[in-house]
């Protein structure tokens, strides 16, 4: 029987430790799960909501948003497969304020174009839930969610389900009393939680494009100014966001076709002549498309002082997103006269919406890099 050996004895020469080392990278390999997968994933949720923000957009234009008056999330799927069940469907619109009255005498073929707008844009929210939910629990159920990142994922899938709820809110706003189309104010909310969405999405996106331990070592040289700047710009890109949707809601857009003026004078006539005074600031075409304007110069101005100080950034590819945030506000702006002066014709308002999807990404983008930098050389920061 051998000795027993003390604490500190040598170990011979001879003799080999058998000490099993865990594989190289496995440890962190398990902390990462499928981040690029993931990635992936939500990359497809991203254009997915961008579609659906676009098709929204278009049933709006169209007006018809009103035309399915039921909210079946799942039955609602089918649509009508035979002549009696257009008639029927038919029928239920014909008794909603929007047909009687503004489209009293529409023709079953002109119903059934607004009908496809308006069920093509339910499907594809349910696509988005039903991409989600395949990707969620197919990564949760194989363990490759990188840690840390459950609960920020399935948050993706909460806000999605509430703004299922929101829509059905929005459009049952337009089915009873004298109103032609959904409140404007629960359109905003429609749109703004659409845009929430996406902003998380894209966050999410460009933080699982690095390494955990490279976006700690980013933020030591995080630039909290720029940061902060780039939040305010964020919150006020959002604002006028919210404060488009109020215009579309109610066809402002289309109203005070010159510039920049507001029929020959800076305020529009009769801007508080609603009662109660409140309904004027949703209401009031003459009075939203003001506040529009108004919020649109103080976004380029706020705009143009952030892309002053990120100029002063040492980091070549920091100074480059707020480039492109810029340069997309310019376009916005241009495209915001446009629709003004043509009295936003279809495609005008939709590259409008579109272009505000663009800078929402662009503005997320670049505070991505003001809080995270990337690497780079000293001779490539001169």
């Amino acid at each position: 029987m051998a000795g027993k050996r003390k604490l500190f004895e040598e170990v011979a020469p001879g003799a080999q430790a058998q000490v099993t080392q865990p594989a190289r990278g496995m440890i962190d390999a398990g902390k990462r799960g499928a981040r690029g997968a993931v990635r992936l994933w939500l990359m497809l949720l991203f254009a997915l909501v961008v579609v659906m923000i676009g098709v929204g957009g278009l049933t709006r234009l169209t007006d018809s948003g009103l035309s399915i008056t039921e909210w079946r999330p799942v039955t609602g799927a089918l649509p009508p497969m035979s002549d009696e069940a257009w008639a029927a469907e038919f029928d239920k619109y014909r008794q909603i304020p929007e047909y009687q009255l503004q489209n009293k005498g529409m023709s079953l073929a002109e119903f059934q174009f607004i009908y496809w707008w308006e069920w093509g844009h339910r499907q594809l929210g349910r696509v988005i839930g039903l991409v989600w939910a395949i990707g969620f629990f197919g990564f949760l159920a194989a363990r490759r969610i990188p840690t840390g990142w459950t609960g920020r994922l399935f948050g993706l899938g909460v806000l999605g389900g509430l703004q299922g709820a929101v829509g059905w809110w929005m459009v049952s706003s337009g089915l009873g009393g004298e109103r032609l189309d959904v409140a404007s104010y629960r359109l905003a909310t429609h749109l703004g939680l659409a845009f929430v969405i996406l902003g998380f999405i894209a966050w999410y996106v460009y933080a699982l494009a690095r390494e955990e331990k490279d976006l700690m070592q980013a933020r030591r040289d995080a630039q909290p100014r720029l940061f902060s700047m780039s939040t305010g710009l964020m919150h006020f890109a959002f604002l006028q966001i919210l404060l488009g949707a109020l215009v579309a809601g109610i066809d402002a857009g289309r109203t005070y076709n010159d510039w920049p003026l507001m029929a020959g004078a800076f305020l529009p006539p009769f801007p508080f002549d609603l009662d109660p005074l409140w309904r004027n600031f949703f209401e009031n075409a003459g009075l939203v498309q003001f506040m529009h304007r108004m919020a649109g110069y103080g976004l380029f101005a706020f705009g143009l002082v952030v892309w002053l100080r990120a100029r002063k950034s040492a980091n070549a590819d920091t100074r480059f997103r707020f480039n492109a945030v810029f340069a997309m506000l310019l376009v916005q702006v241009v495209l915001g006269i446009v629709a003004v002066v043509y009295g936003a014709p279809l495609v005008i308002a939709l590259l409008h919406q579109l272009g505000a999807v663009i800078l929402w990404a662009l503005i997320l983008r670049a505070r991505f890099a003001a809080r995270y930098p990337m690497k780079q050389s000293i001779r490539k920061g001169i």
